[in-house]
């Protein structure tokens, strides 16, 4: 501890698993104003107090006298800043760290009744270090973005965010799911010396809003298409002819997950399911071969290739008479060029 601050004593109670560190500062001595940093007498003092780090079992607090300073350059009397704790917290700097490692290993209210402190004081304190990063960020150098929304709570609220995928961070989040979110996202771009003009690629699902959002307001970026949003819309529609079928036929109830799940992903028995109810001439059976090829697509090598093997798989699924099928092959057909992209950008919406 520099001066002028000094340890004036330490209480220990081990019948209150406590220990209590007080502080105070030489008399006479000059303290930084915290606006300009001139060095200034002491006005008048006020006692505060801070959780500290933990002494073993024992929980720790500091204690000082922590005087108000009246600088001659500002005209004005303020409190000074104590170098162990941030201004205005209950916490030291020390228990800060501990609980910014804590809260990305587990949830606030984990951390909170780990440490014995109420979850708002462990929000207040991620608040504080958040909105410093946030500020400080540096997006100068991003070029490729994904774009995703997910639902917030329950009912229809969603968050969108974006991020930096190769850099390998989130960048911005906010709620809704139309094109202002890409709106709002190039303004907060620029607020941290970027330009919407940098960004080249950007990895979305074929949400309208998005697509007018990204050619809007990011209009240099080549969009792909992201290959799990595809493949998602290819097994809903498989899903869907079974739910139509089962009504027909009792074996495909409970086996939603069998036709949504890669062959790799099954058991013995449940292949050996899968396999006999193929031999039934079922609607789902046609639906899920025709969902194992759609995969195949991300497979090969060059888009030249990727595309002709596209073409033949919207061939045979418009021409098989599955409605949900057929419907999910034209919204693919309709957002072709986004599709292939995929082939020069291999980008997807998420961190991997």
């Amino acid at each position: 501890m520099e001066l002028p601050w000094k340890v004036e004593k330490i209480l220990f109670s081990a019948a209150e698993k406590r220990l209590d560190i007080h502080i105070d500062f030489e008399r006479g001595g000059l303290l930084p104003c915290p606006t300009c940093g001139t060095l200034c007498k002491a006005y008048d003092t006020t006692e505060d107090s801070w959780r500290h780090l933990n002494f073993f079992q024992h929980s720790a607090f500091l204690h000082a006298r922590v005087p108000r300073v009246d600088c001659d350059k500002c005209h004005a009397i303020r409190k000074a800043a104590v170098p162990w704790a941030r201004p205005g917290s209950g916490f030291t700097l020390l228990f800060d760290a501990l609980v910014m490692a804590l809260c990305q290993e587990m949830p606030v209210l984990a951390v909170a009744d780990l440490v014995g402190e109420h979850d708002t004081k462990i929000w207040r304190v991620l608040h504080h270090y958040v909105k410093g990063a946030v500020a400080a960020r540096d997006l100068s150098d991003v070029k490729t973005v994904g774009v995703d929304e997910t639902a917030s709570r329950r009912g229809h609220r969603y968050v969108t965010f974006f991020f930096d995928l190769e850099g390998k961070r989130m960048m911005f989040g906010t709620s809704g799911k139309d094109a202002s979110t890409v709106e709002k996202f190039s303004k907060d771009l620029q607020s941290h010396k970027g330009t919407p003009a940098q960004i080249k690629r950007v990895a979305c699902d074929m949400s309208a809003a998005f697509i007018k959002g990204v050619n809007d307001h990011l209009p240099d970026a080549e969009i792909t298409f992201d290959r799990f949003h595809l493949t998602k819309i290819v097994n809903d529609a498989v899903d869907q002819v079974r739910r139509e079928e089962v009504f027909t036929c009792e074996a495909l109830k409970k086996t939603r997950f069998l036709w949504l799940t890669n062959p790799s992903g099954l058991s013995r028995a449940q292949r050996a399911r899968i396999f006999n109810l193929s031999w039934q001439n079922l609607k789902t059976a046609r639906a899920y071969q025709i969902r194992l090829a759609f995969q195949e697509f991300f497979s090969k090598p060059t888009a030249e290739k990727g595309e002709a093997f596209l073409k033949q798989w919207y061939f045979w699924a418009t021409r098989s008479r599955l409605p949900p099928i057929i419907r999910a092959a034209k919204t693919i057909k309709d957002h072709w060029d986004g599709v292939l992209t995929w082939f020069s950008t291999r980008i997807t919406t998420g961190l991997e």
